[in-house]
């Protein structure tokens, strides 16, 4: 399954809908409250994401792809946050401000992985003709650079208007561009002649009125309501057993496997699987084949704690053959960054203990494996990281690595004990750990502490640094030279 990542970054799509602000409250409970039977929160941190069809558009430019968000806020502090994390992520963003209606925010309050309250700040009535019609000036100033189209329903006002959706959908149709629809409620008339819908089973249900037990009736349902709002296709996301591609004219519906094994957030899975759709069908991509990288990466984002895009970077590991091995909680391994660092916050929000060692780890052997299976055990979660090949040049000289940053990382994210591998190209992993600040940072006891690069960055936050033993007898030099020899030297 190739994706053209060239194309997909010349790819340009326009997404129109509700858009929000995430904001997340993290803390601990330890106690409940005298004044009422109620957990108290202390609070430890705040952050704040794009949400709703800002999260489609997140997804979006986490892939490279360039996106234009159209949407309302409000003249209020949460607008400024939200358009400063929309210009942040590259998002060409047109919102266009409203009096008497806030930006829409939904704050949740986190205790580890467990979401203890959601408090939304809304005003979900329905646009007046004169809010439309400002829309849709600003959707058709938009759709001459566009490639596909994503309507993004919340059910928060936007694309309540039959008008505005048939209107923008005529546009899209006349252009032979794309639209795509993540629905909302039972009525789906106001998405006639739209591309395809990408809803949840429970979405379907509603709309279809009918109970879809068996795959087969889930068909019939598509089939009836491709039929009647002339559709080319449906994919119906279903949690664990993944999706259902089903398309016009009765053809074979299409049953494609979940990949995820262990989930801590679905918030926004559904903007992933409809922002990946739209970015392989407008570079080219049939509706099986995008719905496949779609199921892909919606099965990365489930893995992650709270509203999180898909990175690229991420997403080409997982469709990589030989690359990308799911761990044991079927989160993708080999990682950005900045991915990783939005992991282990995840992990550690969870309240499991990161643990961090590098190394170069060419010709895998014997004694890597032992140093890593002594790093895990310490902590929850193994985070490698690993010397680029210009780094190893540098480090080892020209004739080094023998394997290449790739295979070294495939080899990695093979081991049970590895839970994620992230590359850097400078000599040290100073930069790199002090982005991730893990728990414990391990080396093997062939370094004093004091040697350990890292280690005042680590004991800075009140993490530990610990050496443990090597397994004497094993190098990657050692093994190069002892082939070199067995070939006669040449």
């Amino acid at each position: 399954m190739l994706l053209n990542w060239t194309k997909l970054s010349q790819t340009r799509v326009l997404v129109i809908g509700d858009v929000m602000l995430d904001r997340y409250i993290w803390g601990d409970v330890r106690r409940i409250s005298p004044e009422a039977p109620v957990p108290v929160v202390a609070v430890r941190h705040k952050t704040h994401v794009p949400g709703g069809a800002g999260n489609v558009a997140s997804n979006l430019a986490g892939l490279g792809c360039p996106v234009t968000l159209v949407g309302l806020c409000g003249f209020d502090p949460e607008a400024d946050i939200l358009k400063s994390l929309l210009t942040q992520s590259g998002i060409d963003t047109c919102l266009h401000p409203v009096e008497h209606r806030p930006t829409i925010t939904k704050t949740r309050v986190m205790a580890g992985i467990q979401q203890v309250c959601r408090i939304d700040d809304e005003n979900t009535s329905p646009l007046d003709e004169t809010l439309s019609n400002a829309l849709f000036r600003i959707f058709e100033s938009e759709i001459e650079r566009a490639h596909a189209v994503v309507l993004s329903d919340y059910g928060k006002g936007v694309l309540q208007s039959p008008g505005l959706c048939a209107s923008m959908i005529q546009t899209c149709r006349r252009r032979a561009v794309p639209v795509l629809v993540d629905p909302k409620g039972a009525d789906w008339s106001r998405y006639r002649g739209a591309s395809g819908i990408t809803p949840n089973t429970a979405e379907l249900e509603l709309a279809a009125g009918v109970r879809t037990p068996s795959l087969d009736a889930l068909s019939a349902a598509a089939a009836r309501l491709i039929d009647a709002i002339d559709l080319e296709w449906l994919v119906t996301t279903r949690g664990p057993r993944g999706m259902v591609v089903s398309r016009r004219g009765g053809m074979q519906p299409v049953a494609i496997p979940a990949v995820a094994k262990e989930v801590y957030d679905v918030s926004g899975a559904g903007d992933t699987v409809i922002a990946v759709s739209a970015a392989c069908l407008a570079c080219g991509m049939d509706i099986c084949d995008a719905a496949a990288v779609a199921n892909t990466a919606a099965g990365i984002v489930v893995g992650k704690l709270g509203t999180q895009p898909i990175l690229r970077s991420e997403l080409e590991a997982a469709l990589q053959v030989g690359v990308g091995q799911a761990s044991s909680g079927g989160s993708i391994k080999i990682l950005s960054a900045q991915a990783a660092a939005h992991q282990v916050r995840s992990w550690q929000s969870a309240g499991k203990t990161v643990v961090f060692t590098n190394g170069c780890f060419d010709l895998l052997h014997p004694g890597h494996i032992h140093i890593l299976h002594q790093a895990k055990a310490l902590g929850d979660k193994l985070v490698v990281g690993l010397n680029s090949d210009a780094s190893v040049r540098r480090l080892k000289g020209p004739s080094r690595p023998i394997l290449s940053e790739r295979d070294r990382a495939a080899l990695l994210s093979a081991l049970e004990d590895v839970d994620a591998v992230v590359l850097f190209s400078e000599d040290t992993p100073i930069e790199l750990i002090t982005l991730l600040k893990p728990d414990i940072l391990v080396k093997g006891d062939d370094y004093r502490i004091d040697q350990v690069v890292g280690r005042d960055v680590v004991t800075s936050y009140g993490g530990k640094v610990m050496l443990v033993p090597l397994l004497q007898g094993y190098s990657t030099t050692g093994i190069a030279n002892r082939i070199h020899a067995a070939n006669g030297g040449s």
